[in-house]
Order: C-alpha cells, then structure tokens, then sequence
C-alpha cells in the first residue's frame, strides 16, 4: 500500500487525539447516525435481506476461490473488446504502468473518477513525481485534495469536515486548481455543490485522460461497473480519448446475474438508497476511446491464501461497519492511518501491508469486538473473527500467548490451580495496581482485581461448604 500514512503512530496514540477534537466528534456523530438510520430502514424494506446477504456473500466466496479461471476470463473478454490489459504485483508496478501509458499520450493531466485502489497505492503522488497532475472529480474528493488532507470515510471522504470548513477550503485553494469560487460563496450545500460544478466542468472539457476505478468486474463479458451519486463518473468515463481503470482483482464477479444481487446490496448498505443515482458501465474500447485496464493484486494473493483473513476480499466498500462502529464513531478514519478506515480497515490493511510497523500491529486491537460490523455487513464478513486471529498473529501478542499457554498449564490440574490460588494468597500485598511493560494497557482502562486472602476451594473445605 502506499506510504501516505506510514509513519503515523500507532492507533491508541491517534485515537487519543481525535477524541479531544469535540467538532470532529460532531461531525462524527451527525453524519454516521444519519446514514446508519436510512440503511435500517432501506433494509427493512426488503424482506428477503437475509437471503440477498447470503447470496452475496456465496458469490464472492466462489469467485475467490476460483479467482485464477475468472480473471483469465476477465482479460480474455477485455481483449476481445479492444481493450488493453495489464497485470501489477504491487503498488509500485501499477504506478508505473500507469505513469507510463499517460505519458504515451502526451498529456500531463488526467481527471480521476473516485478510485480506493489508487489511494491505496498513491497513485496520485507518483503521477506527481512524472510530472503529471491528476485532479479528483468526486465532490468529497475534491474537498480532501483541496485541503491537502486524508480521507477519512470510505463512502464520505470529507466526513471529517463540516460546510463551514468546505467553503473556507473552496475560497483560499480552488484558483490553484483550477477556477476559482465565486467571491460570494455562501456555506449553503447547494453553493458550494454549484462551485464545485462549475469548477469540474471546466477540467472536465479540457482533459484528454481519464483514471477510474470499478465497484465490480464481469468476467463473462469483461464490463466494469461504477456506482456513484454526482455524475461526474459519467463525465470521466466517456469524455476522454484515454480510459484507465486500476482495479483490484477482488472486484471480479462471474456474470450479469451475479451482479443483480449486489446492486440491491451495496446502495442500500452504503447511501441508504434503494438504488444509486448513476451506474455507469463499459466494456472494452467504445467510440474510438482508448482502453486499458491495470489488474492489482499489491498483497491481495497474500490475503487470499489465509483461510480466515480472505473473507474480508469480499468486501464491497459500502461502509456500513463504519456507520454502525462506536469506536470508528468518536476516533474518526485518520486514527487508522489507511486509506481503509474503520473495522474493514482495521482486518484489512495489516492484511496487505503486514504488521511490520507499530501502527500497522495495532489494528486489529482498533476495535471493542461488539459485533456491530458484523451484522450490518451486506457480504457476511466476520470482522470480529478476523480481528481475533489477526491478534495472534502480531509481534505484540506474544506475552499474551505465553501467558494463556501458562494459564493452560495451571489450569489442567486442580493441584496446580490450588498451589496458584494459595501463592496468590499470600502476595496479595504485593498486586500492582498497574500491569508493567507490553501487558499495561490492559490495566489503562481497567483495575486488576483484588485477590482474597482465602480462595473459594480453601473457604469450601475448611466450613464443609458452609456448614460449619
């Protein structure tokens, strides 16, 4: 993944920044609440949600597990069409691919529909470094390029951003990109999506190459299909000569029939909408525009081969975990320091980045384990699951496993137990209020208990169970 975040400290310590950010908090608050309440009510409209979530989540689990013969089939279909293919083991193949097919074509700038594939890789921050300007054209895109900022939200990048702050961000940066805003520009969300507009179609019109993303992949035909809600994925995809699409090779479905469950599922899971405004689909080169599509796998074939981390492949960047997390709620998207924010975030980033850096081994402690994530899932990822085997498998977990194989011990014979229960006894003065070393955070939040004097088994045989 990219290096963007990398460096940040671990999650306890951006956590706890966050958290004293009281308008952060609002912001928060405000926006995921209102999201969560209109999927409740989008999904019990459809009585038949148990089985669509079922079906959703059989699909992908049959794709992954025969992903080889799919996305053959996929460049099979694509080459077919007339368009170009293109395979990336990691983030800095794809970007050079990338770089290297713009750079064909004389242009130094390209607009990009919303894309989480090439923020993962940093895309944008390469194109830079050839020269090459890519400008965001999803609205909660723009803001968070304007501002020089991270997005912080899956489905609403500037989440973390109130109209107020959009307006100032629009006045002082847009004339760098582009056309200015309007001197007069008021806070009023149809003023600043106005600006927005005007400033767009001006790059829209003038820009020969485009750089997108897809929600999903039709193996049987090689379309890809964008779900967005502005119209500016519409714009990107048929005004330039040159279409490029980075899309991870987990987007992959096997047929048009596949696809039917899953534009019930996501709008309803993401917006809270019976069906998104704009579905925009291409397959192969159309209309004398060039295509190239650039598969990535940047540690997804890593992903695959773990028996219980694959399950989170089937995500499909809905965002309902984050909408229902209570920790994701007050510490906000830029506390995981991912492009993968919130539970999904948390199991998925150390996935494809390893746990190498401390950030990275504190995800899958990112997390209260409730369940939450879990249930509003509309493909049936056991996030909790996965945070738990993700636990026993970074650095920092290794007193926790020399202690439970300890536990273990004493716990398979009563005697054993008994000795532990008298020793603890008699150095109960000597309990530290506070665990030492790696095991003191979990004395940050919580007392240790205080160890009685006489063990319940000691009490049981002395009185003959209390009667005498």
């Amino acid at each position: 993944m990219s290096g963007t975040f990398l460096g940040m400290p671990a999650f306890p310590a951006n956590a706890a920044v966050a958290v004293r950010d009281s308008q952060l908090r609002y912001n928060l608050r405000r926006a995921t609440r209102t999201i969560r309440g209109k999927r409740a009510f989008m999904v019990d409209e459809l009585p038949d949600w148990a089985e669509l979530r079922r079906a959703g989540k059989e699909i992908k689990d049959h794709t992954l597990r025969n992903l080889e013969h799919y996305l053959l089939r996929m460049e099979e279909a694509v080459t077919a069409a007339g368009g170009h293919v293109h395979w990336a083991a990691d983030a800095e193949e794809a970007n050079r691919i990338v770089a290297d097919l713009v750079k064909a074509t004389g242009e130094t700038t390209v607009v990009k529909v919303k894309s989480m594939a090439t923020q993962e890789i940093g895309l944008n921050e390469a194109l830079l470094a050839e020269g090459i300007t890519a400008y965001e054209t999803d609205l909660a895109e723009l803001i968070v390029q304007l501002g020089d900022d991270w997005p912080s939200h899956i489905l609403v990048p500037a989440i973390h951003r109130n109209r107020s702050e959009i307006r100032e961000i629009f006045q002082e940066k847009m004339a760098d990109w582009g056309r200015a805003a309007p001197e007069d520009l008021t806070d009023e969300p149809r003023a600043l999506a106005e600006a927005a507009r005007l400033h767009l179609r001006e790059r829209f019109l003038s820009t020969k190459v485009a750089v997108s993303g897809a929600n999903f992949m039709i193996a049987e035909t090689g379309t890809l299909v964008v779900l967005e809600s502005e119209g500016n994925g519409r714009m990107c995809l048929t005004l330039p000569e040159t279409l490029i699409s980075v899309v991870g090779i987990e987007k992959l479905l096997p047929s048009w029939r596949d696809l039917e469950v899953f534009l019930q599922l996501l709008p309803r899971s993401s917006t809270g909408e019976r069906m998104n405004p704009y579905t925009s689909t291409w397959t192969g080169a159309t209309e004398g525009q060039e295509f190239h599509l650039v598969l990535l796998d940047n540690g997804r074939t890593n992903v695959l081969a773990d028996e219980v981390g694959r399950q989170a492949l089937r995500c499909i960047r809905c965002s309902a975990c984050l909408n229902v997390c209570p920790v994701y709620e007050r510490a906000g998207g830029h506390a995981y320091g991912s492009v993968y924010p919130g539970p999904i975030g948390a199991i998925l980033t150390p996935q494809l980045r390893g746990t190498a850096s401390e950030l990275d081994a504190s995800l899958p402690y990112a997390s209260t384990l409730c369940g939450a994530c879990f249930d509003a899932c509309p493909v049936a990822i056991d996030i909790p699951e996965v945070l738990v085997h993700l636990r026993g498998k970074v650095r920092h977990a290794r007193a926790e496993r020399l202690g439970m194989r300890v536990a273990g011990w004493v716990f398979d014979r009563p005697t054993r137990l008994a000795r532990a229960q008298r020793f603890g006894g008699r150095l109960r003065r000597f309990v530290p209020g506070r665990l030492p070393g790696p095991l003191s955070g979990w004395t940050d939040t919580r007392d240790i208990p205080d160890i009685p004097a006489e063990s319940f088994r000691d009490w049981w045989n002395r009185t003959d169970g209390g009667a005498r």
